[in-house]
């Protein structure tokens, strides 16, 4: 099972989420916890690929960037809108 690391960014653009949302992405966190690259996830590697940034689908609108640590690791960078995350240069 993939261990979790929340950062300050994730966990306060979290709890600025809807509550459907909210729960959604718990649901999903679940999934992504016992297979990361689960079919309903949509777990996709970001450009630059170099920079090892990934992210999974919450649902048709909402994305969580993450990066792996290690092969058991995750860190949880941000939440928030597919087209935000994906502007986003980290």
């Amino acid at each position: 099972m993939i261990e979790l690391i929340i950062t300050d960014e994730f966990a306060e653009r979290y709890r600025a989420l809807p509550a459907s949302i909210q729960r959604k992405l718990e649901k999903q966190e679940r999934l992504f916890r016992e297979n990361p690259f689960h079919p309903s996830l949509h777990t996709e590697k970001l450009e630059p690929r170099a920079r090892q940034y990934w992210s999974f689908r919450v649902d048709r609108t909402y994305r969580v960037l993450f990066r792996f640590l290690d092969g058991q690791t995750v860190a949880l960078i941000t939440v928030g809108t597919h087209d935000w995350v994906y502007r986003l240069h980290f």
